[in-house]
Formats: C-alpha cells, structure tokens, sequence
C-alpha cells in the first residue's frame, strides 16, 4: 500500500541521517556472519523503525500495525534483534555524547540522577513479573533509571514494583559505573539509604541524598531531583510507557531506550517533540 502522507513519528531525512549508518552497519555485519542467509534484505531499515517508532509513540498493540507498514511480525523481529544486539543502547549512547557536545560538555558525563517509576501493567504482562510498590499503591513493574545532568538516560532497569529503590539503585549504580566510568557523583532522593550510599563508594561515586524541606508546602522544585522527574515527563510522552504493555522486562527497558533515542534525535536536529496530547 503506498503512502499517501508521513506519519507525525516517522524520522526527518536529518534524524535518519544520524541513526541510519548505525543499523546500517549492523545489517552489513550480521550478513558477514551469514546470519542472513540466501536472499538480499526486503525491507528498507528506515521504513521498520518509522514502524517501531509508530508503536512506541502511540501505544498501538503490535499487531494493530497499519498495512503501509511491513508485517508487524517482521517489524516486532527486527525490534527484537535491535533490542538482543544491543542496537538502542549504542543508539542511545551515540546520540547522547552528540547532544553533550553540542551544549558544550564532554562527551563522557561525571554525574548523575538517579530515581524510580512505578506504572500499572497490561494484561499480558505474566503475573510473576509483576508487584505491589506498597508506597504508591501500584500493582505492576518499576522503570529504576540513572541520567546525565541534562536529563539524558544513563541505565535503566524494569522490575516487578515490589523491588525496592535500594536494589534498583545498587544495578543501576552497577550498570552506570560500567558504562561511564568517568562518573564520581550521584543524587538521589530518600527512597535510597544506606546500602546504595556504600556501594556507590565502593564504585568510586559519591551518592547524595537530597532531601525535601519538611517545612515546604505543596509543589516545589527540588535540587538535582527535578531533572530525572523531567526525564520521566519526556519519556511519557510516548503512549506505550503510560503503562508497562511489554511481556518481558528486557523489552520494557528497549521502550525506554526508543523513545529517549526519538527524544534525543529531535533535539539535535532541533525539530518540535509533538505529544499526544496536542496531536
């Protein structure tokens, strides 16, 4: 079926500029690995992530595709290979270095934000991958992520909600510690005590607890907090994150990898992040 206009998610010619040559590249070296074996690629890479983007930024079960994309079940492959290949992590990370670059900071950040998400699931997600957060009162998975001081995503690990911050924090210190070894400081809120204060100094980074003014009344901005609670804003403004509709975490975590890719693109090419709710 031919196209009779774009979609408001599918990428400018700048933005696949910029991620193009990366599953380029990938394609190329799963072919030298005779991974893809006995016919040339019928689909154009650009054209399947338009698809996965269309997913992600309206929330639409995969099998509720439009035709003028190809078969949602070659789309939903390709978004699991990209996902198992570690595709959107090298996208997120390349894309995050440029936008530092371009607001004049090194490409490697030196701290970070850290906090925790709890969101209802769909029916589909398996009850075992499931939890009560007792403090929210939200029966279903936690979204633990770390960001850079511009609100860029650093980790991100999906649980059952009955994982506590503390846990989350320690993986996520762990996978940020990993990852960007140039960073020494960390801010988190109260949720995170003791045991993420010393595994932070066991990793060489500095966790600080910052606290609410027990005298301030109703809304106010808190230090350092405000940019991963900013994060978590952006990240929502891709329907397929108002709920967890994924049936295994490690897609969750590509959800929310896409749409910090999708974020991040938009505002190096300095094009406008239309949400849904103004669409």
């Amino acid at each position: 079926m031919t196209r009779q206009r774009p979609y408001p998610s599918d990428l400018s010619d700048a933005r696949w500029d910029l991620i193009g040559p990366t599953l380029t590249a990938w394609r190329t070296e799963r072919r030298d690995k005779s991974l893809d074996i006995g016919r040339p690629p019928q689909h154009d890479l650009r054209r399947i992530l338009d698809a996965i983007l269309y997913v992600d930024r309206t929330g639409i079960p995969w099998r509720y595709l439009p035709h003028d994309f190809a078969p949602w079940e070659t789309v939903y492959g390709y978004f699991a290979a990209w996902q198992k290949d570690g595709v959107f992590d090298q996208l997120n990370g390349l894309l995050r270095q440029l936008v530092r670059k371009a607001e004049g900071r090194n490409t490697e950040p030196s701290a970070c934000v850290l906090d925790a998400q709890s969101v209802k699931t769909s029916a589909n997600v398996p009850a075992t991958g499931q939890g009560i957060d007792a403090g929210k009162k939200i029966a279903g998975r936690k979204r633990h992520i770390g960001v850079d001081t511009l609100g860029l995503l650093l980790a991100v690990w999906v649980t059952a909600a009955s994982v506590s911050d503390n846990v989350g924090g320690i993986h996520v210190l762990s996978r940020i510690a990993t990852a960007n070894p140039h960073v020494s400081k960390a801010w988190a809120d109260s949720g995170y005590r003791t045991k993420v204060i010393e595994h932070g100094a066991h990793l060489g980074i500095d966790v600080e607890v910052v606290h609410r003014d027990p005298a301030a009344k109703g809304f106010k901005v808190i230090p350092r907090r405000w940019v991963v609670e900013r994060t978590f804003g952006w990240l929502m403004h891709h329907r397929r994150l108002a709920r967890d509709y994924e049936t295994h975490p490690h897609r969750s975590e590509a959800m929310i990898r896409l749409a910090m890719i999708d974020l991040i693109s938009r505002r190096l090419t300095r094009e406008s992040t239309l949400n849904w709710r103004n669409t």
